[in-house]
């Protein structure tokens, strides 16, 4: 829930922003393209959700290009096929380019302010007639048990979005998932545009990205993925990285004083909930009921939360219309 800060809860600690890396022809690719338009609608009219419209400038390095990343699942791909999805973006021109860079790209997308995003989702839950509860399952069914729903009846089906919970949640013991670590630096400085780049010269499990967030939330830098890796705590070596890249690559950041004049709030670590072969997007009947299965979206959650929705929903639909027919 919003206001909990556990270390598997990784909504909190994303970015946030939709900033797809998703292979082409791809099923996460549909979902990424079918949640732009209802992060582009909140930034436009639905100024209280904490999502804002901000330029974004993505940069390859010349050694990078072969590479393959656990981020993204392959290599980088200089021609993604989210050009059509933004309005504006363009190819920065050779001169927009350093030495050491093969190419990048610009366009305008959306930042999201966490803190107030996700308290907006519940307001929006209870504004339709949503229950919540707080309660503890040692298996997936028990969800469903009378007491549990609000009608005080046995549920008709179970929508799974516990994440990496999952891996032990009896009934579906996932063995697929694992924890994709990341850790960030949360500071008071403008960036005034969001900056990405995969590669770094610190080994491939870490990477740079900047992210402003909306309404005062203060700037994340990042970052890292670092598969099966459960460390709760900071690490100040990487923390000192991820400083020093993101000042490298905007020095607007700390006016050109170096990485020392950043202004720090706080250091942060979350587990990407990832899974081999990509997230589950299923249903199938566990004790005699219906569970909608929609979990391990690794770093996409956000940018494939709406287009995953509306897959949810037509699993439910599906489900609802069988049980009928019984």
């Amino acid at each position: 829930m919003p206001g909990d800060y556990d270390i598997e809860y990784a909504s909190p600690w994303a970015g946030a922003n939709y900033m797809p890396f998703s292979a082409r022809d791809t099923a996460a690719a549909q979902w990424d393209r079918d949640t732009w338009p209802d992060f582009k609608d909140l930034a436009t009219n639905h100024l209280d959700a904490g999502v804002h419209f901000q330029g974004c400038r993505m940069v390859n390095r010349k050694i990078d290009m072969d590479k393959t990343y656990p981020f993204t699942g392959g290599k980088v791909d200089a021609n993604p096929w989210w050009s059509k999805v933004f309005d504006d973006f363009r190819y920065l021109d050779p001169s927009e380019l350093t030495e050491e860079q093969h190419s990048g790209v610009y366009f305008t997308s959306v930042c999201i302010n966490t803190s107030i995003y996700l308290p907006w989702l519940v307001s929006q839950c209870l504004a339709n007639g949503v229950v919540f509860k707080r309660s503890i399952f040692e298996h997936v069914s028990d969800a469903a048990a009378p007491g549990i729903h609000h009608s005080g009846h046995r549920a008709d089906l179970v929508i799974n979005c516990t994440g990496l919970s999952s891996l032990k949640l009896g009934g579906v013991e996932d063995t697929k998932l694992y924890p994709g670590r990341g850790q960030t630096v949360l500071v008071r400085n403008d960036a005034g545009c969001m900056y990405a780049q995969l590669g770094t010269d610190d080994g491939e499990s870490e990477m740079m990205y900047i992210m402003t967030r909306a309404a005062g939330g203060g700037t994340v830098l990042g970052g890292c993925y670092q598969s099966n890796n459960w460390d709760s705590q900071p690490d100040p070596s990487l923390a000192n990285r991820i400083m020093k890249r993101c000042v490298s690559a905007c020095p607007k950041l700390t006016n050109g004083q170096g990485f020392e004049k950043l202004d720090v709030m706080r250091h942060a670590v979350g587990l990407r909930p990832c899974r081999n072969g990509g997230a589950r997007l299923e249903k199938e009947k566990i004790n005699g009921i219906w569970v909608v299965h929609n979990y391990g979206h690794a770093g996409a959650g956000y940018q494939s939360s709406y287009g995953c929705s509306k897959v949810v929903l037509k699993l439910v639909e599906e489900a609802l219309q069988h049980q009928a027919r019984l």
